[in-house]
């Protein structure tokens, strides 16, 4: 029988009150809360390590925000502006230079629309992924299963509910194409 946390990260519904979750979701809000109270190099340090993967000139502002943290893999040269958030109950993935304004939310849960689930605890979630040279503007949502791919740009306030195609700007809620940016 799987676990709980076997059921999330393979994608099936999953009680989101588990022991299991709940301890490591306690842990990413700790190591997050000291480095939002006392900035420094160390307590950031922390935080990366809390992640699957992270390259090299990795920064995150003060604020962040992990779920789990250990569903998270990041490229080189990552900027994280203040006050991000990442619900990683499915990995995300982000490639190399990759910049994110202030608020910037990457949702990879979703709960189900029928009440009596909702009352369970059931959740579900799909991961999302990042290419490379992608820019999301402050205050973007990126939804559950959306691929952003490389040298795409959302707008700010953009709801992300389909896949980005690269090379794009996109825009709006939901998001929706704007134009095809020349490199």
């Amino acid at each position: 029988m799987l676990t709980e946390r076997e059921k999330m990260l393979s994608g099936l519904p999953y009680d989101s009150r588990d022991g299991e979750l709940i301890k490591l979701r306690k842990k990413a809000r700790e190591i997050c809360g000291r480095y939002q109270s006392q900035y420094s190099q160390g307590h950031l340090q922390h935080v990366l390590q809390l992640m699957a993967a992270f390259g090299s000139q990795c920064y995150l502002e003060p604020g962040i925000q992990l779920d789990y943290g250990c569903h998270i893999h990041i490229g080189d040269r990552f900027y994280a502006n203040f006050n991000c958030i990442f619900l990683d109950s499915a990995p995300i993935r982000i490639g190399n230079d990759v910049l994110l304004g202030p608020g910037v939310q990457l949702i990879t849960s979703s709960h189900p629309l029928q009440p009596s689930s909702r009352l369970s605890g059931e959740q579900s979630c799909l991961p999302i992924n990042i290419g490379n040279n992608v820019w999301i503007g402050a205050n973007a949502v990126i939804l559950p299963g959306v691929c952003i791919e490389d040298n795409a740009v959302v707008a700010a306030g953009a709801v992300v509910t389909q896949d980005v195609s690269a090379g794009t700007l996109v825009a709006g809620v939901p998001a929706i194409m704007k134009k095809a940016l020349i490199s």
